[in-house]
């Protein structure tokens, strides 16, 4: 920052939503679109744009734009469109070559252009219109632009020293990732966007690619952190030529042999920005100083800019500044947020990389394709009908057959298609004996067509509820009700299989119905039964205290579990899964937040999976040879010092050593104070890390939603099995609907007898309306 300069604004700063005085840090293309429209919408305004680095410094080469936001552009100023318009190279490809193989995807629609182009644009436009370019220049202080100016835009960047200045009040979050990049140029244009995977002795290394003019192409080449030491581009990140040159011919296939060239070029890690509070008094922060999204997929730019589109609307819309700041926060918030979701989706799967190489080459493409969740199988199946095609065709999908009405085998079970009724706590049961509400439950969901109907956690004890009215597995009576559920299932729907969901709630327990709780895992107010757990860690600040379980007691309980998988056998079950997760009695051994044992069941993981995979064996031992058995997990505990992504798969891979068939990878809810980074499919990333480092068969659950989110999971490779929950909830037969909204009608989702006139989508409204049959010249 320069130094602080004498006040000299002779009026205090204007408060309305109609700033006189605009003081810009940062003349990248946000900052310079943010002072091109503000000054196109009031020309009295007097705006200054600072920038250190000279009018024709730029860091980069290419710049992506979507078609969205160059109809915001073309909208708000037709004169920067048409500018941009007569520069852009657009292409409609993407190649991904993969161990010598490329495989193509068309239809995808990209426009690109140089970034020095584009601030030509933007310098010339803002010129035009009267606005100051200060470059060379550093800006004043934030806290002096803040009391002489109205209003300050703070577009200065990922490292953006405004935002450092107002740290206390913005609340910044910066999280480095695990990849080394360098950005660089070829003097070719790409015919198509093109990702490059090269398998090296040092590891794997990937080009991104595009073309950006006639003659000219973007070139990323990234790498894990490791995988760049290895290969001893550390030692030589100063001499940036060597490098370059070095990049150039380990992707030598891909370039022709042509040779890259740098730009202001620097390996980096690539830096995810996120605040709490995007203004402070008249002082808003706009593009990469705000939040950044992985260049994987193209965000950066577009972000920026539509980011300016908005903060300008909402200056002209309301009557305050103050206002105007809160409107274009809430309105930006939740499109950066998921964007910030799909990169980090895309960010992570390159991390990733390497797990992936052994896939089909059709699948490696979809699976690349379909990263960041952006891209789907339906909306892929639209852009390019013979790619998904072929696909599907690699994965064994039958003729016309979505890959989620695929069977899919556990030991001695064939489920008919990928989708199971996850596991509801419906707290409906009395004494533990489950009525007639589970019957209807489980029985609609199984006449709608999942391929696996699974029961709520059943409890394996009295002290083992989580409610008064969870249901259980330790008496008789409950037994022969479950039967007459089973009986129903399998006579009733057959073809769909019904699986029992074993637990005890552990420190969980003892707590009101779901709904008559105002929060969470609220205690009874009376009647409460003792609790058990690990150690003797409360959940919750009003929770219930556990007593630490004895060896005497671990036993009981070991014993409760072979009961009850005793009468789930008996009461003709499919399959059984036992939960190891959310907190509860089997999931508390696991995560060192809530076992502090010190005998032989605490301390490292291999100690703390002692209990729980007793308990497995035991049930296993019990449980019929032919029937599979699933372990529910939670993958990490989002929350510091628990359970993390890397142990999960070593508790995976501990069950799968004991006979597990299938893992069902969830996460979380083991402590209160966790912090999940809640989205689309936003459990699915562990499941996919969990199924291709242990080989073993995963279920995915958590925020999937959509058929098209279980067929673009399961194409890709990314799970086995997806478990929707509350989609079941609205919808008793949301498969069957799939079916028929995909047109479906074979093995993979057989309507029951008496609903068969219904399985064909209704009509909504009159369709015969007449079409034009000629057209009649002047």
């Amino acid at each position: 920052m320069g130094e602080r300069p004498a006040t000299h604004n002779q009026q205090p700063p204007d408060r309305t939503s109609h700033p006189r005085r605009i003081a810009i840090i940062g003349g990248g293309p946000g900052g310079l679109y943010a002072a091109a429209l503000l000054k196109r919408l009031d020309p009295t305004r007097d705006i200054t744009v600072w920038e250190r680095n000279a009018p024709d410094d730029t860091f980069g080469f290419g710049v992506v734009l979507s078609d969205e936001t160059l109809g915001g552009i073309e909208h708000a100023d037709p004169v920067v469109y048409e500018a941009l318009r007569q520069h852009f190279t657009r292409w409609d490809d993407i190649d991904i070559v993969h161990r010598g193989t490329r495989h193509t995807s068309g239809g995808h629609g990209f426009a690109a252009l140089g970034r020095r182009r584009l601030l030509e644009i933007l310098h010339a436009r803002c010129r035009s219109l009267g606005v100051e370019l200060r470059f060379r220049t550093e800006a004043p202080y934030p806290e002096w632009l803040a009391e002489t100016y109205d209003l300050v835009i703070a577009a200065d960047g990922v490292y953006s020293t405004t935002r450092e200045a107002y740290a206390q009040e913005f609340r910044p979050r910066l999280t480095n990732h695990r990849c080394r990049y360098l950005w660089l140029a070829a003097d070719f244009a790409f015919d198509a966007f093109r990702f490059e995977i090269v398998e090296t002795g040092h590891g794997v290394m990937q080009l991104h690619g595009y073309p950006y003019a006639a003659d000219a192409s973007t070139v990323i080449v990234e790498m894990r952190e490791e995988v760049w030491r290895a290969a001893g581009f550390d030692e030589t990140t100063a001499d940036v030529p060597a490098s370059v040159d070095r990049c150039a011919k380990i992707f030598a296939d891909a370039l022709g042999g042509r040779p890259l060239r740098a730009n202001r070029s620097a390996w980096t890690t690539f830096r995810t920005v996120v605040n709490d509070h995007w203004s402070y008094g008249n002082v808003v922060l706009l593009g990469d100083a705000a939040h950044t999204a992985h260049f994987s997929i193209g965000s950066g730019t577009k972000l920026a800019v539509e980011d300016a589109l908005a903060l300008a609307a909402c200056l002209e819309e309301r009557p305050t500044l103050a206002e105007a700041l809160a409107a274009y926060e809430e309105e930006r918030r939740p499109v950066v947020a998921s964007t910030q979701r799909a990169a980090r989706a895309s960010l992570e799967w390159f991390e990733n990389l390497p797990l992936y190489l052994d896939q089909p080459p059709r699948q490696f493409a979809f699976n690349l394709l379909t990263r960041s969740r952006r891209v789907t199988h339906d909306n892929l199946r639209l852009r390019d009908p013979h790619f998904t095609a072929a696909v599907e065709r690699e994965f064994g999908c039958p003729p016309a057959t979505p890959p989620m009405f695929t069977p899919f085998r556990l030991r001695g079970l064939t489920l008919r298609n990928r989708v199971v009724v996850s596991p509801m706590d419906m707290y409906s049961a009395t004494d533990g004996v489950p009525g007639d509400f589970h019957l209807v439950h489980l029985g609609a969901r199984a006449l709608g067509g999942a391929g696996l109907v699974m029961s709520e956690m059943v409890c394996v004890s009295a002290g083992g509820r989580i409610t008064p009215g969870c249901a259980g597995l330790y008496t008789d009576r409950q037994a022969e009700v479950w039967q007459r559920i089973a009986a129903f299932v399998h006579s009733q729907a057959p073809g769909t299989a019904l699986g029992i969901q074993l637990g005890h709630s552990g420190r969980k327990g003892s707590t009101k119905l779901m709904w008559e709780a105002v929060y969470g895992a609220e205690p009874l107010e009376e009647g409460n039964w003792p609790l058990v757990a690990a150690s003797p860690i409360p959940y919750g600040p009003g929770s219930q205290t556990p007593q630490e379980l004895t060896l005497t007691q671990l036993g009981t309980i070991r014993e409760q579990f072979t009961a009850a998988a005793r009468r789930a056998a008996r009461a003709d079950f499919d399959l059984l899964e036992l939960h190891c997760a959310h907190g509860y009695l089997l999931s508390g051994f696991l995560s060192p937040l809530t076992n502090h044992r010190t005998d032989a069941y605490g301390g490292p993981l291999a100690a703390r999976l002692r209990f729980p995979l007793e308990v497995f064996d035991a049930v296993r031992e019990v449980w019929p040879e032919d029937r599979p058995m699933a372990v529910r997990i939670s993958a990490t505990d989002w929350a510091d010092g628990g359970t993390t992504a890397e142990d999960g798969v070593a508790i995976a891979r501990a069950f799968v050593a004991h006979g597990a068939d299938a893992i069902d990878v969830s996460t979380g809810q083991v402590v209160a104070d966790e912090r999940p980074e809640y989205g689309r499919s936003y459990q699915t990333p562990f499941a996919d890390r969990i199924r291709h480092e242990t080989g073993t068969p995963v279920i995915a659950v958590g925020a999937i939603s959509s058929w098209d989110d279980v067929n673009s999971l399961i194409l890709a490779g990314r799970t086995d099995l997806c478990a929707l929950a509350r989609p079941h909830l609205y919808d008793p037969n949301w498969t069957l609907h799939a079916a028929a909204e995909q047109g479906y009608e074979g093995p993979g989702a057989v309507w029951p007898a008496p609903y068969r006139a219904g399985s064909r989508r209704p009509r909504t409204g009159r369709t015969d309306d007449p079409k034009p049959r000629l057209t009649l010249g002047s």
